[in-house]
């Protein structure tokens, strides 16, 4: 009877300190990917500023960059990552298979994707809206102007039923060429054989920077959608979710901080507030709260940089896509960014 009572105690006692406040335990995922030594993945593969490969082959992007920072917070090196070229067809078959560790791959965050597919978004990396692209040539001004067009679109993606839906309620008749990537509805676009391309408006803009005159070619007013995009893991693995989740809201954190990759190093010796030295790893440590070590955060901003260099790397007025920052400004300068403290 004795023994049996201690057995239950230590049981117990072991299951508490298991689950007590402040202490992380390693997920499956976190298990498999140090196991590994690699982040697995899913990208894009023709996502200008988002997700593709340079002159030299090397994966460059803001979903990239997702990627990497995730590896430098848990693997201390952000260059540990094995990226899985994924269509839109593809990639959620690949994250609820375990093919791929996280999706990175400018997807839309939606109820029925969040609800049924076994996945969760771990936040949003962009704020966009669906739109349309036209050539010059056909000297149309509005979306309204495209009744009875052929439209190029991306199948599996949420632009081929808001385009439906659009056209319904402006009692408007098109035809839709389906596709199932985006280097087919390119080639076919801009050849001719549609009249109009639809899908986000950042793909828009990279799109047009793969023609042969990107001048020849006009995206149009509308904003016919709320896309927003962001990473998503498999549902079930609070641990990595958290992880994947704090990693982006770090890299947002580090910029309102006013750190840059630049300044990383000598931020981190000089500077005197709390929340720089919490984000270079030199104050609180918050690691231990995701079964990570004191410096997650300030390797995320050394090795990739926060999320505004990432945006002006990828993205920016002085890349070939040349997005403004608009609505994913920080908060603080008038835009959508928000990160709760990293604290």
């Amino acid at each position: 009877m004795e023994l049996s009572r201690r057995t239950v105690t230590l049981a117990a006692l072991a299951a508490a300190l298991t689950t007590a406040p402040g202490l992380a335990r390693a997920g499956k995922t976190l298990d498999a990917v140090r196991h590994r030594g690699e982040v697995v993945c899913g990208v894009n593969t023709s996502g200008a500023g988002f997700s593709g490969t340079d002159s030299q082959g090397r994966w460059t992007g803001l979903d990239v960059d997702m990627c990497r920072a995730v590896a430098a917070a848990v693997l201390k090196d952000a260059n540990k990552v094995r990226f899985v070229p994924l269509n839109s067809q593809q990639r959620f078959t690949a994250l609820q298979s375990g093919e791929v560790d996280v999706l990175s791959r400018n997807t839309t965050w939606s109820l029925t994707r969040d609800a049924s597919l076994g996945i969760v978004f771990t936040g949003i990396n962009y704020f966009d809206g669906q739109g349309f692209m036209v050539p010059k040539k056909l000297k149309v001004d509005s979306a309204k102007k495209l009744g009875g067009a052929q439209l190029c679109v991306q199948a599996g993606t949420t632009s081929e039923k808001n385009v439906a839906e659009w056209f319904a309620a402006h009692g408007l008749k098109y035809k839709s060429v389906v596709f199932d990537n985006a280097e087919a509805i390119q080639a076919a676009f801009f050849s001719g054989r549609c009249q109009a391309y639809t899908t986000d408006m950042s793909d828009l803009a990279g799109a047009r920077t793969h023609a042969q005159n990107p001048s020849d070619w006009v995206v149009l007013p509308e904003v016919i959608s709320k896309e927003p995009l962001g990473p998503a893991v498999r549902r079930g693995d609070d641990e990595w979710f958290q992880i994947v989740r704090w990693t982006l809201f770090a890299m947002i954190e580090a910029e309102e901080d006013g750190i840059t990759q630049a300044t990383a190093d000598q931020l981190r010796t000089s500077s005197k507030s709390p929340d720089v030295q919490r984000m270079l790893g030199v104050g609180e440590d918050t690691g231990k709260l995701l079964g990570l070590d004191k410096e997650w955060s300030y390797r995320i901003v050394k090795q990739v940089g926060t999320y505004g260099d990432s945006f002006e790397r990828n993205l920016g007025p002085k890349t070939p896509v040349g997005l403004p920052r608009g609505v994913n400004k920080l908060w603080t300068q008038g835009g959508l960014m928000y990160a709760p403290p990293v604290r």
